[in-house]
């Protein structure tokens, strides 16, 4: 624990004061709910299968705000699934299904920035290795991406209509890119790396007017740790995420998050983004399904503008708990 303690205050430590100044892929206050969104490598690593739907609203209020809405599907392969049983022509004793290695995922989003557009959708391999007999694993996940740029000026405020960069922009490309990532999880603690938009945009499509592209590569590392507080009932979760573009110390920005759960049926918490926002963040779950709600509040000068920042997620999962371990709740 005294490692894994160290481990996070270096991270915490890495990047302080730094923020990120352009927003290219979309941001979510909610990361650990589904962490597959930034990192492909946790793809089916909690056994079920999974859908989750991600809406965000960012500063609401502002006309063109950036608003971001995402829908993804993860599961971990089944060495022995219910297709290949029913497929047996002699009926054998039902044993509970164990997960293989090969985690499996997808989603489609789309994110509005302004007069820019991106929608797209996404396909994801994932590889789990069992460290040891505590469910420890090491995971490595590599997602394709293909997306459409499109910048529509319907409604737009255009000074000047004869611009030679926007009349000879392509208003619409597409862009195939890929995502890599790597996790480690335990039952106490969890880190990972992603980078994202590995070939930044040079293998765009449909850019016939030969503009130079100015997609970012970016990264992403995270950590956390889970203590058990009095009983077994009440569980801490401090947990750091770091996000730049480019390795680019002076583009980067953390957020820095503790939850508490009940049960882990029911969660709280609050977020501190440097020097953009503080977040507040609340969750349940019944039965199959999971809910959890975020607000950001700016702590720059645009809070005078803005109703803040909205976020909610659903996730509904299926499968059986012999097909996870039982400690790891992850979403």
């Amino acid at each position: 624990m005294r490692n894994t303690i160290k481990i996070l205050i270096i991270i915490c430590g890495m990047l302080p004061g730094v923020y990120l100044k352009a927003q290219q892929v979309p941001m979510y206050s909610q990361y650990i709910m589904n962490g597959f969104l930034i990192n492909p490598s946790y793809a089916g690593n909690d056994g079920y299968t999974t859908l989750n739907l991600t809406a965000r609203e960012q500063w609401l209020g502002i006309p063109s705000s950036p608003s971001t809405y995402a829908f993804s599907f993860q599961t971990r392969w089944l060495n022995n699934s219910y297709i290949q049983k029913s497929t047996n022509v002699r009926k054998d004793i039902v044993k509970p299904t164990r997960p293989s290695r090969v985690g499996l995922g997808a989603y489609v989003f789309n994110d509005r920035n302004g007069i820019i557009n991106r929608t797209g959708f996404s396909a994801t391999y994932a590889y789990h290795i069992d460290m040891g007999s505590f469910g420890s694993r090491l995971s490595f996940g590599l997602a394709s991406t293909f997306y459409q740029f499109a910048i529509d000026l319907d409604g737009a405020i255009v000074a000047d209509i004869n611009d030679e960069f926007l009349n000879n922009y392509d208003r619409v490309v597409f862009i195939p890119d890929f995502n890599f990532g790597v996790s480690y999880t335990s039952r106490n603690y969890y880190m990972g790396f992603s980078a994202t938009q590995i070939f930044m945009g040079s293998l765009t499509l449909g850019n016939a007017a030969k503009n130079p592209r100015t997609e970012l590569g970016h990264f992403f590392l995270s950590g956390g740790v889970k203590v058990p507080l009095a009983g077994d009932d009440w569980m801490l979760e401090p947990s750091a995420l770091i996000k730049t573009s480019d390795m680019v110390l002076k583009a980067a920005q953390m957020d820095l998050t503790t939850r508490v759960y009940y049960r882990n049926d029911y969660w709280a918490g609050i977020s501190y983004r440097t020097q953009d926002a503080v977040i507040m963040m609340i969750g349940l779950t019944y039965d199959k399904f999971y809910f959890a709600y975020a607000f950001d509040l700016a702590l720059t000068d645009i809070r005078n503008y803005s109703y803040g920042s909205h976020e909610l997620s659903v996730a509904v999962k299926f499968g059986e708990n012999a097909r996870r371990y039982r400690w790891l709740n992850q979403y």
